[in-house]
């Protein structure tokens, strides 16, 4: 992966993981909808390109606003008592998807966070 010297290792590494689990996102979204035809299939996230700093810029309020989407979804669809263990198992696999992607998302906010506070002249802690 391609990124400025001056970007932070810690989001490097975020962007990566989330690049990562948004390929899961995409076979278990894909599996959903294939064993839930009645209805609309999940929202599509996003793809980033690469981890690097134009991605974080240009990119990546893109996938944070589908993730968001994602998020709404799931909640506005709660499984049905009528659930086959096949569709149990797949909603299962797309909200854990969904979860991952979640973490990784709120800890690339707080790096963020934190760099622009110590930027500043501000002090850091806490934890994501």
């Amino acid at each position: 992966m391609s990124y400025a010297p001056d970007m932070d290792v810690r989001l490097v590494q975020l962007l990566g993981s989330f690049i990562v689990a948004r390929s899961e996102y995409v076979l278990a979204r894909l599996e959903f909808a294939a064993l839930h035809p009645r209805i609309p299939a999940p929202p599509n996230i996003d793809r980033l390109p690469d981890a690097s700093e134009r991605t974080l810029r240009e990119r990546w309020p893109f996938a944070a606003s589908d993730l968001a989407a994602a998020r709404l979804y799931l909640a506005q669809r709660r499984a049905a008592h009528d659930e086959s263990p096949p569709q149990r198992a797949a909603r299962e696999r797309l909200e854990r998807v969904v979860r991952e992607l979640d973490g990784y998302a709120r800890a690339i906010l707080w790096v963020q966070t934190v760099e622009e506070r110590e930027s500043s002249g501000g002090e850091s802690g806490g934890s994501p």
